[in-house]
């Protein structure tokens, strides 16, 4: 059985660690900690991880945000996944930090890389994990706010966010989406 594991981000050393990429940061852990590397193929970084006789394909799209769509489409055909077995990993400005939502479909919040998501395969019944990256922005600096690092206090944090999203992505691969969307949107 095979799964598209998509982290959300921008491709740039000046975007490394923004709250934009932690899509990137969640398949960046998940590769290291079973020993894959990324290689750059078409519209985006491709690793391939094995879990309980699953294969899960790791994507993080060179396509820019706003054109993630692209590189979810390309692959969902080259590996020949259904819709059911894709997984979206994006930042949530509507979730407090450290926060984590599993849904199976839902709409794009106003997320630029979801709606091309969307867009793109014509459909909004594909699992997304939401990861909080929380709101501390004043009007009209959303923008500097995702694409800036996250603040000390966070980067704290982020080790267990991160194994906590692993988990999510392993459990939605391996128990189903009902069962891991139990266990992650589950308060702490």
């Amino acid at each position: 059985m095979k799964y598209l594991i998509v982290g959300l981000g921008n491709i740039g050393s000046e975007y490394h660690e923004t709250r934009h990429n932690i899509g990137f940061m969640v398949l960046d852990s998940l590769a290291e900690e079973k020993g894959a590397a990324f290689e750059l193929k078409r519209h985006a970084h491709i690793a391939e991880v094995k879990v309980k006789g699953r294969t899960l394909i790791l994507v993080k799209p060179t396509t820019y945000m706003n054109l993630s769509g692209k590189a979810v489409q390309y692959w969902m055909q080259e590996e020949k996944i259904s819709i059911e077995n894709i997984l979206v990993i994006t930042d949530d400005l509507a979730l407090p930090f450290g926060t984590l939502r599993m849904r199976m479909k839902g709409s794009s919040g106003g997320h630029n890389g979801l709606s091309h998501i969307e867009n793109t395969l014509s459909s909004a019944s594909y699992t997304r994990l939401r990861m909080g990256v929380g709101s501390e922005f004043a009007k009209g600096q959303q923008v500097d706010y995702v694409l800036a690092p996250f603040a000390a206090e966070e980067q704290k944090g982020m080790p267990d966010v991160l194994k906590r999203a692993k988990d999510a992505v392993i459990g939605f691969a391996t128990i189903g989406v009902e069962r891991a969307m139990n266990t992650v949107n589950t308060k702490k």
